[in-house]
């Protein structure tokens, strides 16, 4: 299995930047999909997940503090999830990293991982 991201870099606060993650060696509809974060010396946390298309029908889910500014969204077809982060602010500078397992908020409920893609949002 494996889980590449793209997409991250350095904006400006208030910006937008695209996250994506292609996989390849898995059923990919049957995993539901998250992308979690970690900043410098913190632990990683949760930030968003997508559901499997035959379990919930692809609900989805988001940390308080990015709700209403990223949209997690998914391609079964191209084995790609995707973030789209809006009104970026300093605090969402972190390493994301994909994951793909049986959904849920924390990091334990997941079992492949991506390398991560470095966000910095500069103010």
């Amino acid at each position: 299995v494996q889980l590449v991201e793209s997409g991250g870099g350095l904006v400006q606060a208030g910006g937008s930047l695209r996250l994506s993650c292609a996989a390849s060696g898995l059923t990919f509809s049957s995993y539901a999909m998250g992308w979690f974060r970690q900043g410098p010396g913190k632990e990683r946390h949760f930030v968003a997940a997508i559901m499997w298309s035959g379990g919930s029908g692809g609900s989805t889910y988001y940390q308080d503090s990015v709700k209403g500014r990223f949209n997690i969204s998914r391609d079964n077809a191209k084995n790609t999830v995707n973030m789209q982060m809006s009104r970026l602010k300093p605090e969402d500078t972190a390493v994301y990293y994909c994951a793909a397992g049986r959904g849920g908020l924390t990091v334990t409920e997941y079992y492949y991982w991506g390398q991560g893609t470095q966000v910095t949002v500069s103010s």
